[in-house]
């Protein structure tokens, strides 16, 4: 069976749809993956403010364009960057087997305590500026390895980075930063962090089941009930990260909150979604 995956060029994307490639070849007899390599309006746009533009579709738009034309089968995904609802004619078949979750501050050697953080995102600014009320946010873009050459080289302090693409790149260290993985309380991940999400065409979901991981989209599929709700995009102060029993939960209204979840709350997202948020004022 071919299969055309369509990715982003960046160095992240590119690991992360090699792994695609390598757990359809190992449970998929047959399996023929070829790669469309895609630059989307994110990357097209590196000096685009995301907190103005609003970051919504910005890295998937142009990616779920070549599924729709049947250019591509599948489209490989950050599933933190998709936006909550799927384009018409467009379905998440499922997701590759969770990578750890937690954000990471990077620190210039020699700072504990920094002035100027660069992140564009608004959820780490309000998360982070609980932890350092002094300090100010300046927008930085770019790549892993350029973001942490920015830090090192003094353009901000700090900044914050999701645990797992460094780890699926192969960094536990940089020379000139000091790495402190931040816990659940200081940093609520955004939705899906961690996961790559595999979107293909409806319909088509099903050729993919063997490669899909169900302790994934279980979790998954609850914090996407939450975006899918609140209707947030990169633009919106907010997070749901779901493990066992335990929601964390943030959003500006709420700050971080710790919620319980059950069996029934997995069983239907949407559903637990609407009463959570209910709960919590919304």
């Amino acid at each position: 069976m071919k299969i055309i995956l369509a990715t982003r060029k960046s160095p992240l994307a590119l690991t992360q749809t090699e792994m695609v490639m390598a757990r359809f070849r190992a449970v998929i007899p047959g399996a023929d993956c070829e790669l469309l390599k895609i630059v989307t309006t994110g990357d097209k746009q590196a000096e685009w403010s995301l907190a103005k533009q609003g970051g919504k579709g910005l890295f998937t738009a142009e990616l779920e364009q070549a599924l729709l034309r049947g250019e591509a089968d599948l489209a490989v995904h950050s599933c933190k960057d998709l936006p909550g609802e799927n384009p018409p004619g467009l379905v998440v078949a499922g997701f590759l087997p969770r990578e750890v979750t937690h954000d990471v501050l990077i620190l210039r050697e020699g700072v504990t305590v920094p002035a100027t953080i660069g992140t564009s995102s608004p959820r780490r600014q309000q998360q982070i500026a609980k932890l350092f009320p002094q300090a100010t946010f300046t927008e930085i873009r770019g790549n892993v390895d350029t973001r942490l050459k920015k830090i090192a080289a003094g353009n901000a302090d700090a900044t914050i980075l999701a645990g797992a693409g460094m780890k699926r790149l192969g960094i536990t260290s940089w020379p000139g930063v000091v790495f402190r993985p931040l816990t659940f309380a200081e940093s609520v991940p955004a939705v899906g962090q961690g996961a790559i999400a595999l979107q293909c065409r409806a319909g088509d979901e099903g050729k993919f089941v063997p490669a899909l991981d169900a302790a994934t989209a279980r979790a998954v599929n609850l914090e996407r009930a939450f975006q899918a709700r609140i209707g947030a995009g990169c633009q919106i102060a907010f997070a749901a990260h779901a493990v066992g029993a335990t929601l964390h939960f943030f959003h500006e209204k709420t700050g971080i909150r710790t919620l319980p979840l059950s069996e029934t709350d997995y069983a239907d997202p949407m559903a637990a979604a609407g009463r959570i948020l209910r709960e919590l004022g919304f």
